[in-house]
C-alpha cells in the first residue's frame, strides 16, 4: 500500500508520469532533491505529472518516517505528491533496487524509462512526444533500498 502525503492527487497529474522511487537517505548523505523539485515543475509544464515513492523500512530508518517524510516535503514545498510505499510492493513490482531510481509512464502507464536522473527529463518528454522511452538507459546509482525483514 503506498500511502498519500502532500501534494496534488498522482491522478489529476499529467498524461504522462514521471515516478520517483527515493528517500531522504541515511545518515547525512543528501539526495539531489533541488533539482529533482525543479525538473518536477519543468516536466509538469510540458504535461507530465511527478510522484515521489519512499520505498525504505521506516522501522529500521528512522530518518525514512512518515513524519519526517511529511515535514522535509513541506520544507522544501514539493510541488508533487511524496508518499510511503509501506508494503514495499511498489517497489518490488518495478524492480526498484536503490535510492533514488526514476521511473516514467507513457500515457497508458507502461514503463518507459527506468534509470538516473540524469536523463529523466529528456526521457520525459521523448515519452510525452512520442510514447516510447529512449532505447539507451543507465541503470540508476545509489544507496540500495531498506528492505523490511
Amino acid at each position: 500500500m503506498v500511502r498519500r502525503v502532500l501534494g496534488q492527487d498522482a491522478s489529476a497529474a499529467g498524461a504522462q508520469r514521471s515516478v520517483h522511487v527515493e528517500a531522504r537517505g541515511a545518515g547525512s548523505r543528501i539526495l539531489p532533491i533541488d533539482r529533482i523539485i525543479r525538473e518536477s515543475s519543468e516536466l509538469a509544464a510540458h504535461g507530465i505529472g511527478s510522484i515521489a515513492v519512499m520505498p525504505n523500512d521506516p522501522a529500521e530508518y528512522p530518518e525514512d518516517s512518515f513524519d519526517n517524510m511529511k515535514r522535509v516535503a513541506a520544507q522544501k514545498r514539493f510541488s508533487f505528491p511524496y508518499v510511503i510505499d509501506e508494503t514495499q510492493d511498489a517497489a518490488r513490482a518495478y524492480g526498484a533496487v536503490c535510492t533514488p531510481e526514476f521511473l516514467g509512464f507513457d500515457a497508458a502507464l507502461e514503463l518507459q524509462y527506468h534509470g538516473r536522473l540524469d536523463g529523466l527529463f529528456e526521457a520525459m518528454v521523448q515519452i510525452a512526444n512520442t510514447g516510447i522511452g529512449p532505447k539507451e538507459q543507465i541503470a540508476s546509482i545509489g544507496c540500495s533500498i531498506k528492505w523490511k525483514k
